[in-house]
């Protein structure tokens, strides 16, 4: 009895989306290991910790097409790119990285649309809260780059970002998610 209830076309999406999560956790841990190389610790660890969130992202997807009966195919990812240049391009590359996620994942949130398979948006419907989640993150790590100088940051702005980034929780809240008694 075959009990697949994704279609060929959306089950190869969700599987070409898990692997993007895994070449996404490969770019972060680069990145890291980067940082960890200039002596940034701190955003290292930051980025390492992301990595993980991003793995845990393609375990979401993988388990999904388990659970509606499909075959999970796993691929190569490819090789995570180029080195950062600084820390101000390093977060220039984080911000790419997001906004290219988020574009498919919205390609597979549309193809749900056409093909009216509602299990399969309403599942989605995390992944797009999430990305909106890790764009404003990303913007606000590029913000604060640029704050503290950009490309001519002085070490001891680095220092600082780097000391705060150690600690700063890797989640950021939407501002629909925002009231005035808990802002």
């Amino acid at each position: 009895m075959d009990t697949n209830r994704l279609s060929k076309t959306l089950a190869a999406a969700l599987n070409e989306q898990m692997t993007k999560e895994a070449h996404a956790a490969q770019i972060y841990l680069s990145y890291a290991a980067w940082l960890s190389n200039h002596s940034y610790d701190g955003i290292a660890n930051f980025l390492f910790r992301h990595a993980e969130e991003e793995r845990n992202h393609m375990m979401k997807i993988l388990e999904y097409i388990l659970e509606r009966g499909a075959k999970v195919v796993v691929t190569a990812i490819p090789a995570p790119g180029d080195d950062p240049t600084s820390v101000q391009n390093c977060f220039e590359k984080v911000f790419r990285q997001e906004v290219d996620n988020t574009s498919s994942i919205y390609k597979v949130v549309r193809m749900c649309y056409d093909e009216q398979d509602w299990a399969t948006l309403n599942f989605l419907q995390w992944f797009v809260k999430e990305q909106a989640e890790e764009e404003k993150l990303a913007m606000d790590l590029l913000d604060k780059i640029k704050i503290a100088g950009g490309e001519k940051a002085p070490s001891e702005a680095l220092y600082s970002l780097d000391r705060d980034l150690a600690t700063t929780p890797d989640e950021v809240r939407l501002a629909q998610d925002v009231t005035a008694a808990n802002p």
